[in-house]
């Protein structure tokens, strides 16, 4: 678990810093998913990446809400899905994704959430095989937040954002 909230913390970080750093270059999109790349300190960062397509409760401030499925060249990761939204997530209360019958917990660092490690690949091949990926998370001021994901062309797109920072 150490291992992973450092991996985690230092993917935080990453991404902070992508945040303010110029805006990622799009290599293609593919139906509802979009593959970029964006080069951070000297660090190729190839990502798929899709947003809602639903947010609950409708009355919430979500903010933009993206799923990611990440690759770093130097192979920092590779295929690591997360999730990314608009406000703080509570850290000591597991989200979940869920496809089809198939569900993972998710662990919210500040604005993000991942998988554990062990199941970043199986949560992967789901993803690339599903129609829908739903997302349930609990925010730092306790609201309960559901998310839809289309899936379509997530198979193309996830291939193409690990090939392109190989």
């Amino acid at each position: 678990m150490f291992r992973l909230a450092l991996a985690s913390l230092s993917t935080l970080a990453l991404f902070g810093t992508m945040t303010a750093s110029a805006a990622p270059t799009v290599v293609r999109t593919y139906s509802d998913w979009i593959v970029f790349t964006e080069d951070v300190g000297g660090e190729r960062i190839c990502y798929a990446a899709t947003q809602a397509t639903d947010k609950a409760p409708r009355s919430a401030d979500h903010g933009d809400v993206w799923f990611y499925v990440s690759n770093w060249r130097s192979g920092k990761a590779q295929n690591q899905p997360s999730l990314k939204v608009g406000y703080e997530l509570r850290g000591d209360l597991p989200g979940k994704a869920k496809i089809g019958r198939a569900d993972w917990s998710l662990f919210g660092v500040g604005r993000r959430a991942f998988a554990q490690d062990a199941d970043d690949a199986a949560l992967v091949r789901q993803l690339k095989r599903g129609r829908e990926l739903r997302v349930e998370a609990t925010s730092a001021r306790n609201t309960r937040v559901t998310y839809h994901f289309s899936l379509s062309g997530s198979s193309n797109a996830i291939d193409r954002a690990a090939s392109v920072c190989r």
